[in-house]
C-alpha cells in the first residue's frame, strides 16, 4: 500500500519533526492541533528551524520551499479521512492517547494505518480502545527526527502483520531509516536505555560532583556521545523526560527510574530545556547553547 498522504496528530517537537521528516520526500502531510493559533506556530516554528539549518549550510533555500509547500495546517479531525496514514505525536498521556485512537478509528480505520509515536506506554492498550487494533502499530522516533537515522517500530498484541511490513517498507524506502523491531516492553529499546543515564547525570550535577559542561564534556569524550547527557534532556525537552521515567516507574516500579530532585524542580519552574530558552543550560532565539543555566559545584 502506497503512502500518499498523511496526518501528523500534535504540533510540538516531535510533530514538527515528524511532518518536515515525511513532507521532504514528496508525501504531503496535514499538521493537526487542537486549534488554529497553535497550528500556526507550529508551522512558523518548523520555518524557523529550516532558516537556522540555511545559516549553517545544512539546507538550502529551495528545499525549504519544498518542504513547506507539501506541509498544511489542519484543525479538524475529519480531515483525517483524506489521509492513509495517521501518526499520533501528542503529549504521552494514556488517556489522552485512548482518546484520540478511538476518535481514529471510527473515523478510518477500514482505510488507514495509525501510528503512535509513544515512547514508553504500551501499544496494545492504547490499541484496546479500538475496534480495529490490527491497523495500530508504534514507530518511535528519535530526536531531532530530520537527523537521527533510527526508528523503533512496536508491534502490538494484535497488530497485523500486514500493517508491520506497510510501515517497515515506509520507514525503510521512503524515510530512510534503519529500522530496529522490539518486542513491546516499557520503553523498548532507546528509552530504557538512556533514561537512567539521563536521570544518573543530573543526579551528578545535583550532588556537586561536577559542572553540567564538564558533565556532558566527560560523557562525549570518554565514550563517543554527539551529545552529552544534560544537553540531550534540555533537547528532548525535560517535561517529555519527566513523564517517560514516571511512566517506566509505574510500569517497572524501579528506583532508577525515579525523577531526579532537580529535573522535577526545573519542570515546576517551566524551565523545560531548549524549547523555552533555558534547561540545564540556556539558549538563544537560534537554539544554540550559549551558557550553563544551574551548578552545584562546591569548590
Amino acid at each position: 500500500m502506497p503512502i500518499h498522504k498523511v496526518m501528523v496528530i500534535g504540533g510540538g517537537v516531535m510533530g514538527r519533526g515528524i511532518s518536515r521528516l515525511i513532507a521532504a520526500t514528496g508525501i504531503g502531510v496535514l499538521l493537526m492541533d487542537l486549534n488554529q493559533q497553535i497550528v500556526k506556530q507550529s508551522l512558523e516554528s518548523i520555518e524557523e528551524e529550516m532558516d537556522a539549518e540555511i545559516k549553517k549550510w545544512g539546507l538550502t533555500k529551495s528545499e525549504k520551499k519544498a518542504i513547506l509547500s507539501r506541509i498544511k495546517g489542519a484543525t479538524d479531525l475529519e480531515q483525517a479521512c483524506d489521509c492513509n496514514m495517521l501518526i499520533e505525536a501528542i503529549p504521552e498521556d494514556l488517556a489522552l492517547k485512548q482518546e484520540l485512537f478511538k476518535k481514529l478509528d471510527k473515523l478510518c480505520a477500514e482505510k488507514a494505518i495509525m501510528v503512535t509515536n509513544t515512547s514508553t506506554l504500551s501499544v496494545t492498550e492504547i490499541a484496546s480502545v479500538a475496534t480495529h487494533p490490527e491497523k495500530i502499530i508504534g514507530m518511535h522516533f528519535l530526536p531531532p527526527v530530520t537527523k537521527v537515522p533510527v526508528v523503533e517500530i512496536v508491534r502490538g498484541l494484535k497488530t497485523a502483520k500486514n500493517t508491520f511490513e506497510i510501515i517497515k517498507k515506509f520507514a525503510e524506502e521512503q524515510l530512510n531509516k534503519t529500522v530496529v523491531s522490539v518486542y513491546e516492553y516499557p520503553g523498548y529499546v532507546t528509552t530504557r536505555v538512556i533514561v537512567p543515564l539521563l536521570n544518573e547525570a543530573m543526579y551528578v550535577l545535583m550532588e556537586g560532583i561536577a559542572s553540567a559542561e564538564d558533565i556532558d564534556t566527560a560523557m562525549k569524550l570518554g565514550y563517543g556521545f554527539n551529545v552529552g547527557p544534560l544537553a540531550l534532556a534540555d533537547m528532548m525537552g525535560l517535561d517529555e523526560v519527566m513523564s517517560w521515567m514516571e511512566n517506566l516507574l509505574k510500569e517497572l516500579s524501579e528506583h532508577k527510574y525515579n525523577p531526579c530532585p532537580l529535573l522535577r524542580k526545573l519542570v515546576r519552574a517551566g524551565h523545560l530545556g531548549k524549547k523555552t530558552g533555558q534547561g540545564f543550560f540556556k539558549y538563544d532565539e537560534d537554539g544554540n547553547k550559549i551558557e550553563e543555566a544551574i551548578s552545584f559545584v562546591k569548590w
